[in-house]
């Protein structure tokens, strides 16, 4: 199961708990391999040049799966073409954060565009969730900000903390301790509804933003050409392993809701968000650069 983001992130802790029940249900080794680098494409083109024989998977996620195609130019694999998708396995909403001296989101805003080009905004790099959505933001607020791309959410946090960047797009446990001691300021959550992770933080519709909905997400997915009795054997048990109540609770603590979707749902998740970032990328002219 290839990973194309470095180890301890979510995707990898996401692999590796399906991994195990996928182990445990099929009698043989599933075995995590971490294969990251420039927006995950390093470790989809890995698995996308495999054979197609069940035994090489890919975790993917927004990037990889849906947006880098519009992104990158010259990208060596083609998703719809090239994946077979399994199922979608997770997804979460994600906090606008920011350095204690903004207020709230208001504020945020208006400092934004009192000073263009002066604020700078991290992401755990181009195409991930956390880079589209600040460029969602960008272009429907008018605010020219700088984007600083980061392997990770760890490095980026540090750098939040340090005042090396101003604000960032981060899933809720990524930030979350760090709000609570007062070290940074959580100014909205990128979902319909308020979270009861962080309560007290307004959601984007409430902000009068519903448009800035946006999710991260994991799925499975296998090379093109897999055989439907392989891929529907992986789906059962994937569905399966992903429901359990302890993967549910385990990734519930992360701000994860587990989705656990059909194959054919999930193809349909990836053509709507690819579809949907796809324009965003337009409007914006966001480059992964």
């Amino acid at each position: 199961m290839v990973v194309p983001y470095p180890a301890g992130t979510t995707p990898d802790i996401i692999a590796r708990t399906l991994a195990e029940r996928l182990q445990k249900a099929m009698a043989q080794p599933f075995v995590v391999e971490n294969r990251s680098g420039a927006g995950g494409n390093i470790g989809t083109e890995a698995v996308v040049k495999a054979p197609a024989d069940g035994h090489t998977l890919l975790v993917g996620g927004n990037g990889p799966v849906a947006i880098n195609r519009h992104l990158y130019k010259g990208l060596p694999y083609d998703p719809e073409r090239d994946l077979a998708p399994i199922s979608l396995l997770a997804s979460a909403p994600q906090l606008l954060v920011a350095k204690n001296d903004f207020q709230d989101f208001r504020a945020f805003i208006e400092h934004a565009r009192q000073n263009p080009g002066r604020l700078s905004y991290g992401s755990v790099g181009g195409g991930s969730a956390s880079h589209l959505t600040m460029e969602l933001l960008k272009s429907d607020a008018r605010l020219d900000l700088v984007h600083v791309p980061y392997r990770g959410f760890p490095p980026a946090v540090t750098d939040l903390l340090s005042g090396n960047i101003d604000a960032m797009f981060a899933i809720i446990p990524a930030v979350l301790p760090q709000v609570r001691a007062g070290k940074i300021r959580a100014l909205a959550i990128t979902a319909r509804q308020r979270s009861a992770m962080s309560p007290d933080v307004p959601s984007v519709a409430e902000l009068g933003l519903p448009a800035l909905e946006s999710l991260a997400w994991n799925g499975l997915l296998a090379p093109a050409g897999t055989s439907p009795e392989i891929l529907a054997r992986l789906s059962a048990e994937t569905v399966k392993g992903m429901r359990h109540p302890e993967v549910q609770e385990a990734l519930g603590r992360l701000g994860f809701e587990v989705v656990a979707s059909s194959p054919d749902e999930f193809a349909r998740w990836i053509r709507a968000e690819s579809e949907k970032w796809a324009r965003v990328i337009r409007a914006s002219g966001a480059t992964a650069d």
